[in-house]
């Protein structure tokens, strides 16, 4: 069965935000470099000169503060993907995290969640990942809205054909523990399951328990030697539970290269992809 692959465009971040790459030019990349779907980052879908500080929501998940795209810009978005002849397969979305300790807050996330549904179903996509937010210590109560706003998210996305991931990210679910519990509380949650996520001393540990559950992998790399060899984390060790659990999802880059040559570090996390995702038939 021929390995299905993505680039979340979070990847290119830096690129972008330097203005060496649009759009376009990122749905190109990810056509020439093998991929068989698109899998963008929502804070690159808004209109060009929006505003939005890219840099700084990426590194601030819980801060991004991103909007959603007028409905030109969508259309814009769907002829772009058109014309690279990929489908959309995961949006990731910051900027709509289900909890927030601010009702306000809380109530425009769900307004920018169920518009961020609506597109992903004009683009066809497949999935949306829409993070918990809320505290690491995740405490019954909270975990109870948690739950009843992604129960709410999931019958909106359900009826457009449409997955809702959540994905070890920060607060809550950087604890394997906290992503079982959250799983097992809201029937069709599904995991975006990222190598390296995980609050530290607990990566090893959330790669075996919570392969099982993963719908999605984004697979983080940060530097590769001149034989291709990822240096700076083992993560044989992930791809084998990822294996060894049966995974046959869509395997996405989102490297973070530590010399800053983005397209470079895509292409050569798809090879380490390929040469480990191709050991499942041996």
């Amino acid at each position: 069965m021929p390995i299905k692959l993505g680039i979340c465009s979070f990847a290119f971040h830096r690129t972008v935000a330097a203005g060496a790459m649009d759009l376009g030019a990122m749905f190109r990349a990810c056509r020439d470099l093998g991929c068989t779907q698109l899998d963008p980052w929502n804070a690159h879908l808004l209109e060009p000169g929006s505003g939005v500080d890219s840099l700084h929501a990426g590194s601030n998940p819980d801060d991004a503060r991103l909007g959603v795209p007028g409905a030109e810009q969508v259309e814009r978005i769907a002829a772009l993907g058109a014309a690279v002849g990929l489908p959309f397969g995961c949006i990731a979305i910051d900027g709509a995290h289900v909890f927030s300790a601010d009702p306000a807050e809380m109530r425009l996330h769900r307004e920018r969640a169920l518009r961020w549904i609506d597109i992903a179903a004009r683009l066809g996509a497949t999935a949306v990942r829409i993070d918990a937010g809320g505290p690491e210590a995740l405490d019954d109560a909270t975990l109870a809205i948690i739950a009843r706003g992604y129960r709410e998210l999931i019958a909106r996305a359900r009826s457009a054909g449409i997955e809702v991931l959540v994905e070890n990210h920060w607060g809550p679910t950087v604890i394997p523990a906290n992503v079982e519990r959250l799983l097992a509380a809201v029937d069709g949650l599904g995991l975006l399951f990222d190598t390296n996520n995980w609050k530290p001393g607990l990566q090893r540990e959330g790669w075996e328990r919570c392969a099982r559950f993963a719908r999605l992998v984004h697979v983080k790399t940060f530097a590769f030697d001149p034989a291709g060899n990822e240096t700076s984390v083992d993560l044989v060790p992930a791809f084998a539970a990822l294996r060894a659990a049966g995974f046959a999802g869509t395997w996405c880059v989102e490297s973070v290269p530590k010399d800053g040559d983005e397209v470079t570090a895509a292409r050569l996390t798809l090879e380490l992809i390929r040469r480990q995702a191709g050991r499942e038939a041996a």
